[in-house]
């Protein structure tokens, strides 16, 4: 049986994509390869900015019941180097797991009518004259669903964006994060951090009961010799003298979970029957703490476009990719100019000699990264319908 919008990936992009089209009133079906909750390597940390959409959808206050507020950012460069900023007083930042975030999302989508169906793997794309999609093959069975619009949500080695020639893994910079949990932890405040190496740079983020999420980015050339996930956390933390100390009595009580290469591009923002949502849409590196920003707001993107198309009937791929740009493309430049200077360890460790005589770049970029301006005028954005 058919249905008019079919979204493939329950995550935040996925979640969100669903509830606002159930709320438009349209007949929305959910599915995702995985059983929830499942965890998911990720920084676990929301910033000011995306707290403001989960707010205008009505969905903050019960992600900020799950969380730890994040009032401000320390940024640490070699040598030293340190600068710690605070949010305005009257925004903050959450610290969540995933699995926590992710199942209250989904929770939010089913309780708006959207028909979730887990544990059903996308095999490809049901494309009617070889251009159009019209639905996915999926599950052990290969059964057929057929839909009017279908939404790709499905992370950044997605099945259909990957098989219809939409994306491809970048060329460089081939990164790969690694993500642990650990008690015990010293030296722990009331702001994320943001740890910067020539090498890469580790992510720390407080969580509930005395838990704390490290996330480790590296770059892995061709060529390079084989380091266990275990491995480059504990060098990471080991053979850091920011770090060392803080995590002497540490105690790591979670698996490594390894992820990579993260570099995605996408060359458009979906075809005629798809949109691409989330890290679908392409892969943008987390150095920033931005990443579930895009998601959430991707995910309107996308069910915004996808109510165009069905009350049309014309393909929304390309107003989609006009979408995207407006709302993205400031943040993709900064990121980009980032992703450099972190692949430079000259570069790096020139920045981190200005940061210590000058602040100011460093908290201006804080603010940005934190999407303060866009919490601020949160509620200017247009409402979802």
């Amino acid at each position: 049986m058919g249905v008019a919008a079919l979204v493939v990936g329950a995550g935040p992009a996925g979640s969100i994509a669903a509830l606002v089209l159930a709320r438009a009133g349209v007949d929305v079906r959910l599915i995702d390869r995985a059983v929830f909750p499942r965890h998911k390597l990720c920084g676990d940390t929301l910033n000011p900015g995306s707290l403001s959409i989960l707010d205008r959808l009505g969905l903050g206050d019960r992600v900020r019941a799950r969380a730890v507020p994040i009032q401000g950012m320390v940024v640490t460069g070699p040598r030293g180097a340190r600068v710690a900023c605070d949010y305005p007083a009257d925004l903050a930042g959450a610290a969540i797991a995933r699995r926590d975030l992710d199942s209250a999302l989904l929770d939010a989508a089913i309780a708006a009518g959207v028909d979730f169906i887990p544990a059903v793997p996308v095999r490809g794309a049901l494309t009617e004259g070889g251009s159009r999609v019209t639905g996915v093959r999926a599950g052990g069975r290969e059964q057929r669903i057929a839909a009017r619009v279908v939404i790709a949500a499905d992370g950044r080695r997605s099945r259909l964006g990957f098989a219809l020639g939409l994306t491809r893994f970048a060329d460089a910079p081939r990164r790969w994060a690694f993500g642990a949990y650990f008690t015990d932890v010293d030296g722990l405040t009331s702001r994320g951090e943001m740890h910067v190496r020539t090498d890469g740079y580790t992510g720390i983020a407080r969580l509930g009961g005395g838990v704390t999420n490290v996330c480790v980015v590296r770059e892995i050339r061709a060529g390079a010799g084989h380091l266990a996930p275990d491995q480059v956390i504990a060098r990471a933390l080991t053979g850091d003298p920011e770090l060392r100390e803080r995590f002497a009595r540490a105690r790591q009580i979670s698996n490594v979970a390894s992820l990579g290469p993260l570099a995605v591009e996408a060359r458009a923002a979906g075809c005629p029957g798809l949109l691409l949502a989330g890290d679908a849409a392409g892969f943008v590196d987390p150095m920033t703490g931005d990443g579930l920003r895009f998601a959430l707001r991707g995910g309107e993107l996308a069910a915004e476009a996808a109510l165009f198309e069905l009350h049309t009937g014309m393909p929304a791929h390309r107003r989609l990719d006009e979408a995207r740009q407006r709302e993205f493309s400031g943040k993709w430049r900064v990121n980009r100019a980032l992703r450099t200077l972190v692949a430079s360890p000259r570069g790096v460790r020139l920045a981190a000699a200005v940061a210590g005589h000058w602040p100011t770049p460093i908290e201006l970029l804080i603010g940005l990264a934190g999407d303060v301006s866009l919490a601020r005028c949160g509620t200017d954005l247009p409402p979802s319908r």
